[in-house]
């Protein structure tokens, strides 16, 4: 393994794939506390190395809003550091990470949270609800996995597959929000629904009168157009807004790329 002296061997050390991922993933962390969605130096976004089975995860300690390309940890499916870095990894984000990355070839990201919303609806037996053009695309590809505990047993990484299958939103019981997707900005894009979903379907039930869902015809027919959307090589499209959210976090929130 290699000795860091500086941010910037970083970049020297890596391949110009994973280099432009460590990019993309650090600013995916940056637009996560601009938008309130992290929970102080928890919760956790992963995103694979292009060509190999390791994956990038946050280095564990740092708040969302410093975190950069060169200090995200690189780590194989057992959890071993691939390259030196003075910090450890989340324990019960590698957990959850490595369970999707092992089994899903087609992700190559990884997005978890626990905002209140997401954390509120989850909470909720009836789980995400028809009452949002939003809540459309979470419902397409939609699984729920139950609380177990903080996810620190291995164990629960079959469980947690399972649950999953080929969905590409999961709802972690009592826990918080889940995506993967074929791109650091499609899943970032998929929170974006997902968050504003859980938000809408919270105000929907505090408004105290009696709410019209989505009928189940409509339902049916939007889901088997999104599985298709899901299936494309574009994804969820966050590509079309990603430049967009990097001019914005250049101006509020820079030096990611570093």
């Amino acid at each position: 393994m290699h000795s860091l002296k500086t941010p910037g061997d970083v970049q020297q050390l890596v391949s110009a794939q994973e280099w432009q991922t460590r990019v993309d993933l650090a600013a995916c962390y940056r637009l996560i506390a601009l938008h309130g969605w992290d929970d102080l130096v928890f919760t956790h976004i992963s995103a694979k190395v292009p060509g190999t089975e390791d994956f990038l995860i946050n280095p564990y300690g740092l708040m969302f809003h410093e975190i950069t390309a060169s200090s995200l940890v690189k780590v194989d499916l057992e959890g071993t550091k691939q390259m030196d870095s003075p910090f450890e990894i989340n324990p019960a984000g590698y957990t959850i990470h490595s369970a999707v990355h092992e089994v899903r070839h087609d992700v190559n990201c990884v997005l978890h949270t626990h905002t209140a919303a997401g954390v509120a609806v989850s909470a909720q037996q009836v789980g995400i609800l028809p009452l949002s053009q939003q809540s459309m695309f979470v419902l397409a590809s939609l699984s729920y996995h139950d609380y177990e505990g903080v996810a620190l047993h291995a164990d629960e990484k079959a469980r947690l597959q399972a649950d999953l299958g080929l969905s590409h939103y999961m709802m972690l019981r009592n826990h918080g929000l889940m995506t993967c997707a074929a791109s650091v900005a499609d899943a970032f894009l998929m929170m974006f629904i997902f968050q504003r979903t859980c938000e809408i379907q919270l105000m929907a039930q505090g408004s105290g009168t009696a709410l019209s869902e989505i009928p189940k015809s409509i339902l049916a027919g939007t889901q088997a157009m999104l599985a298709g959307v899901l299936r494309s090589s574009t994804g969820m499209g966050g590509a079309l807004p990603w430049p967009a959210l990097l001019r914005k976090l250049d101006e509020q929130m820079p030096g990611y790329a570093s």
